[in-house]
């Protein structure tokens, strides 16, 4: 994104980025297909770059490519080389600072006993700390990521053995991390002890897989074992799979956002299925913010499954507004000034039909910036609407999230300067209501939400962060945190 327009960087800026997906195959012959068609699935979680490592008994094989899994990984060439029957990939979403082939994961390098690969989804909030410390005793970094810290811990580990490194270097971190690591000998998966991003364990007829959602193991046919643990450490050879637990027990703080946006519908996290989860969140924003209206328009496509719960429990119709354009892509608008005030409209496009005349409630997932919900609120009048109300899927994002998911700086928030009634003359719209965090918290089944200790992690929402923000604390720069999740977002 470093390179693009200034103008379309704000609009890209103007919603949530995935984070990153995580996938691996232990023991079967085509492992690096196999883990590019679980890419695939994820690609949800980043549409920038992706990389795969493999070992094939003898050798390490490494492919790293911008761009999208099915531009780069089902070349043939490129499959050919990545041989071997076990390997982990990675396909990610870089924060500000962080393009580049130098940041794109799975990181490899050869340490004193054999070759170690790893890749993360998440964000560890005191990277920079430890980079000074490993750099002041000659550590050499090669990117900007803060994933890059892991094989150095793991690096110049004094212990013995490769689990006990490992163990070793994953205490030092703070912050979220869901990891998939391999060696010569073994696959290892992990999840911070919050368990903050997801990371589920399933078999393919004997081959042990880790991926970020279950979504990539309905792909390939495989079957789901279950979730990687808050704090537990997999270790997969070919005995088959070792737990282990090497932090002090937490309670969980899984990511609601998760739930929200993030993962796929069609996926079950932590025993939730996604799907089912967002239309409920579209029945307690219609119990907590009903409208006289016509009819309900999801803002495609994240609105869809709330905006569904909205209409059912409202009793009012829902209709296909606003049509989105799957085959827009960020190569299509380079080109200069004369198309960019198309704007919205090359994603979106009013379906006036539907809407002219009518009183409609719009549902979104959330507002950032604001300025894309103005562009699609204006569009919607501009195709004849007599009202515009506008209902959100989420409550308002107040802070910025340091675990893993590209948000602006709280300072550009909308949420973080304007009260409800300020963002609704903001974007031109009859009425705005958001979702209460008490009803987040109903529709994922929680009966209420534990305000001295929340049973996710909805620092977004309400500013209350789980861990630690080393590297902010030390800084008083939110900027800094961002430039971590180069890679590991």
């Amino acid at each position: 994104m470093a390179n693009e327009p200034g103008a379309l960087m704000a609009e890209a800026d103007d919603h949530f980025h995935d984070e990153c997906g995580v996938f691996g195959i232990f023991g079967r012959q085509d492992a690096a297909a196999i883990v590019t068609l679980g890419l695939h699935a994820l690609q949800h979680r980043g549409q920038e770059a992706a990389g795969i490592v493999s070992f094939d008994g003898k050798q390490f094989h490494i492919e790293r490519h911008v761009g999208l899994i099915g531009d780069t990984f089902t070349k043939q060439d490129v499959l050919d080389r990545l041989k071997g029957s076990r390997a982990i990939g990675h396909t990610r979403y870089p924060t500000s600072g962080g393009a580049g082939l130098r940041n794109i994961q799975p990181f490899f390098a050869e340490l004193a006993d054999g070759g170690f690969a790893v890749a993360h989804n998440g964000n560890l909030t005191n990277a920079m700390t430890v980079q000074r410390v490993l750099q002041k005793q000659g550590s050499i970094f090669s990117s900007t990521s803060d994933t890059e810290t892991i094989l150095h811990l793991v690096a110049t580990s004094k212990e013995r053995d490769l689990n006990s490194r490992f163990i070793e270097a994953i205490r030092q971190l703070e912050g979220a991390f869901s990891l998939v690591a391999l060696t010569s000998k073994k696959m290892i998966g992990c999840r911070d002890p919050l368990g903050i991003r997801p990371l589920v364990l399933g078999d393919l007829d004997g081959a042990w897989i880790l991926a970020s959602e279950t979504c990539a193991l309905d792909i390939i046919g495989a079957r789901f074992v279950r979730d990687v643990k808050p704090g537990e450490m997999v270790v997969i050879t070919s005995s088959g799979v070792e737990s282990l637990f090497p932090f002090e027990q937490q309670k969980s703080r899984f990511c609601i956002f998760e739930y929200v946006y993030f993962a796929r519908p069609d996926s079950i996290v932590e025993g939730r299925n996604v799907y089912d989860i967002r239309k409920r969140i579209g029945v307690e924003l219609a119990r907590e913010n009903l409208v006289e209206a016509d009819l309900v328009v999801p803002v495609p496509d994240s609105g869809t499954p709330a905006a569904i719960g909205f209409s059912q429990e409202a009793n009012l119709p829902f209709e296909l507004g606003i049509i989105r354009n799957h085959y827009v892509g960020r190569t299509f608008i380079q080109p200069g000034d004369s198309i960019r005030h198309m704007g919205v409209k090359l994603k979106h496009n009013a379906n006036r039909q539907m809407i002219e005349g009518k009183r409609v409630v719009l549902v979104d997932d959330s507002i950032v910036r604001g300025t894309t919900s103005q562009k699609i609120v204006q569009m919607v009048r501009d195709a004849g609407a007599k009202e515009v109300h506008m209902r959100i899927a989420s409550p308002p994002t107040r802070s910025s999230c340091f675990y893993g998911v590209d948000t602006p700086e709280k300072s550009k928030l909308l949420a973080s300067r304007m009260s409800v009634e300020e963002m609704a003359d903001f974007i031109r719209v009859d009425s705005l209501s958001f979702l209460s965090i008490e009803g987040l918290y109903r529709a994922v089944g929680e009966a209420t939400r534990n305000s001295e200790q929340p049973q996710f992690c909805d620092a977004c929402f309400t500013g209350n962060y789980p861990t630690r923000l080393t590297d902010f604390e030390a800084t008083d720069n939110v900027r800094t945190l961002s430039l971590l999740a180069a890679g590991g977002t």
